[in-house]
């Protein structure tokens, strides 16, 4: 076989260590859970202290939600296609692109949103630029 390395059994930087491949799995799958079940509770209750206050022109809720995505993409990227196992610049290049293409679409999204949402509220706005 060429490629002899072993897998890394631990995860969070070795702060949880597994003894085998199979419990590592169910690992990373019971974090991916507990990420995914705060999203949902989060969605069903809309605790009224999230949904009231706003930054950048959203609600504090959605800001969790796009937190908490994006840390599961990451994760499943870190841990599922073994990015852990590459060199700094492979992971760098392939994950940071990805977060900062994602924060910038969420960006133009906010800001095009925002426009929208004025227009149809107060009728035609002139944008300057």
């Amino acid at each position: 076989m060429a490629h002899e390395q072993a897998h890394k059994l631990a995860i969070f930087r070795g702060t949880l260590k597994f003894k085998s491949n199979v419990s590592k799995i169910w690992g990373v799958f019971v974090v991916l859970s507990i990420v995914t079940i705060i999203e949902v509770a989060l969605g069903i209750l809309r605790p009224t202290f999230l949904v009231e206050h706003h930054f950048l022109a959203l609600k504090l809720l959605y800001w969790i939600f796009i937190i908490l995505t994006i840390f599961k993409a990451y994760y499943i990227t870190w841990d599922f296609m073994h990015m852990r196992d590459e060199t700094t610049g492979l992971r760098r290049a392939a994950v940071w692109t990805a977060v900062f293409l994602i924060s910038y679409l969420v960006l133009l999204v906010l800001i095009e949103g925002d426009y929208i949402f004025e227009v149809y509220k107060h009728g035609f706005i002139k944008f300057n630029f």
